[in-house]
């Protein structure tokens, strides 16, 4: 079910408080993604997003989705403990209430020069349209199910890095992707840039469970780096984003 973010100009399809599952822009409204030239400390980054979002004249509550880097994968508890840190700059700026969080996420550990803190990639946030095509970002996903269990009950194919248990990461998370962004009544057709991250070789199910399926007809960017939680192996987001600098 989607919901709507009114102070945002976004809508999003709930999750977990840490993040939703992904962020379309309300009508007259699109997503404008900027990435930093080198990853920046999330204290600094978080001021320099909002330094950003004013000055192009939108409130702090159009930011609507984020592309983190972290030094390494996280156990479980430290997983939690970053998101409760994380989510407090979200309730200054009127975006988290306590309990549903609409901004979209990924969380990524670089497998080689990883940065010393986690820090941010990139972000989006919502600004008027110059057009009417639709804009959207579907959130990172690993191969763990959601739900309540431990990730060790809900993970796909747990600690199982063969050929075949890659494979059948590789399609978990694929079904993610569409699952979510059939929320939004769009498809593989619609996404600008698909991203993924992993340290393991799924090129043998690259051509029939990503190119068949769409999912590579813009290319596809391949991170060399791992989820953010220990023993997730494979991630994925996805966006369509008309508009994109480097700053």
């Amino acid at each position: 079910m989607v919901s709507d973010f009114a102070a945002g100009n976004y809508r999003f399809i709930p999750a977990v408080f840490q993040y939703s599952s992904g962020v379309a822009a309300s009508s007259g409204y699109e997503i404008e993604r900027v990435r930093f030239d080198k990853p920046v400390p999330l204290a600094e980054g978080f001021a320099r997003i909002a330094t950003y979002i004013q000055a192009a004249g939108r409130p702090l509550t159009s930011f609507c989705a984020c592309e983190l880097r972290s030094p390494a994968a996280f156990t479980e508890e430290g997983f939690r403990a970053f998101n409760q840190h994380y989510v407090k700059t979200l309730a200054e700026w009127r975006i988290y209430d306590g309990t549903t969080n609409p901004v979209a996420r990924s969380n990524v550990c670089p497998e080689i020069d990883p940065p010393a803190e986690p820090s941010f990639y990139a972000f989006s946030f919502t600004r008027p349209a110059s057009g009417p095509s639709p804009t959207f970002v579907i959130a990172g996903s690993g191969e763990s199910q959601e739900g309540n269990a431990s990730y060790a009950e809900r993970t796909v194919r747990y600690r199982d890095v063969s050929p075949e248990g890659i494979a059948e990461k590789v399609r978990y998370v694929v079904s993610v992707m569409e699952k979510r962004m059939g929320e939004f009544d769009v498809g593989w057709k619609d996404a600008t840039a698909v991203q993924t991250y992993t340290v393991h070789d799924f090129h043998p199910v690259f051509a029939a469970t990503l190119v068949r399926r769409g999912a590579a007809r813009s290319g596809l960017t391949w991170y060399f780096a791992r989820p953010p939680v220990i023993d997730l192996e494979y991630e994925m987001d996805c966006r369509r984003v008309l508009r994109e600098v480097v700053v």
